[in-house]
């Protein structure tokens, strides 16, 4: 049986974080740069309405923001953009979810130093084009008992509030991060998005052995894996026949047969209150 390896320093850290458009990635020399004071910027969007902006704001959108809001900014992998007004958001609370990021999310901040207030305000103009004047539907789903289905079926693999396993991704902010179309579609196997970092593999072993896991960190000789059970584990290439890259999430299938509708509702109402330290909690 092939043993893993006892230390973890034989594996290159290799840390990606995907996000559509270059711009708003953080050089190490932004990331302690201040933000500019909110207290000197407009309250409003001095852009709104203006042809030329809404046009280049359009064109940014569709290269930066579409990837995961999608190309009507209704949502895709990122939260739905189109309510935010209507839900009483106001422009420079959006600004500066913009600039700063949400922690705990793909959401990255917008470096100052390399995305101009002007690109930012001239995007929201062109969101607020797509923006609806109804707020969101509020939907009719039991969060209660969907937090009773989470920790009955999901706690075991992700984290909330610092409780819960570590298999899945950390949930503490998927209710700001997700829009409730995607959820569902990742509960019931519609979805083939797999977050980065989060990549299953099964490795196969020269005795045939096969071990399922997440990919965590990986070189040309070794290759580092949270297996099933959750521990982290080194292994030798040398020692393997194959590293097979899956295209099924190690997250199980909830089907109708696993999740009624109305337990999927509850379940999706209680992940949307999950929007960081504190929420969630009943």
């Amino acid at each position: 049986m092939l043993r893993p390896l006892n230390r973890c320093s034989s594996v290159t850290a290799a840390i990606v974080l995907c996000v559509i458009g270059h711009a708003w990635l953080c050089p190490p020399a932004a990331a302690v740069a201040t933000v500019q004071n909110t207290a000197s910027r407009a309250t409003t969007n001095p852009l709104e309405g203006k042809p030329d902006a809404i046009q280049n704001g359009g064109a940014m959108f569709r290269t930066r923001c579409a990837g995961c809001h999608g190309p009507d900014a209704r949502g895709y992998l990122g939260p739905d953009l189109t309510g935010l007004w209507a839900s009483g958001s106001a422009d420079d609370r959006i600004f500066d979810i913009v600039r700063r990021g949400v922690p705990g999310t793909e959401m990255p901040p917008a470096d100052p130093q390399r995305v101009p207030d002007r690109e930012i305000w001239q995007i929201l103009a062109y969101v607020r084009t797509l923006a609806g004047t109804v707020p969101p539907a509020v939907t009719a789903g039991n969060a209660a008992n969907g937090e009773q289905i989470f920790r009955a079926n999901c706690l075991g693999c992700h984290m909330v509030g610092g409780e819960g396993g570590q298999l899945g991704p950390d949930l503490s902010r998927i209710g700001s991060g997700r829009p409730r179309t995607a959820l569902a579609n990742k509960l019931r196997g519609t979805s083939d998005v797999i977050r980065s970092g989060y990549e299953p593999v099964t490795l196969v072993t020269r005795d045939g052995q096969r071990i399922r896991g997440v990919r965590k960190n990986e070189d040309e000789f070794s290759i580092q894996i949270m297996d099933v059970r959750q521990r982290v584990q080194g292994y030798l290439k040398a020692n393997l026949t194959d590293v097979i890259e899956e295209k099924q999430s190690v997250m199980p299938v909830y089907g109708s047969d696993r999740l009624n509708d109305r337990d999927l509702d509850d379940l999706l109402s209680y992940l949307n209150t999950l929007r960081g330290p504190g929420s969630g909690r009943r």
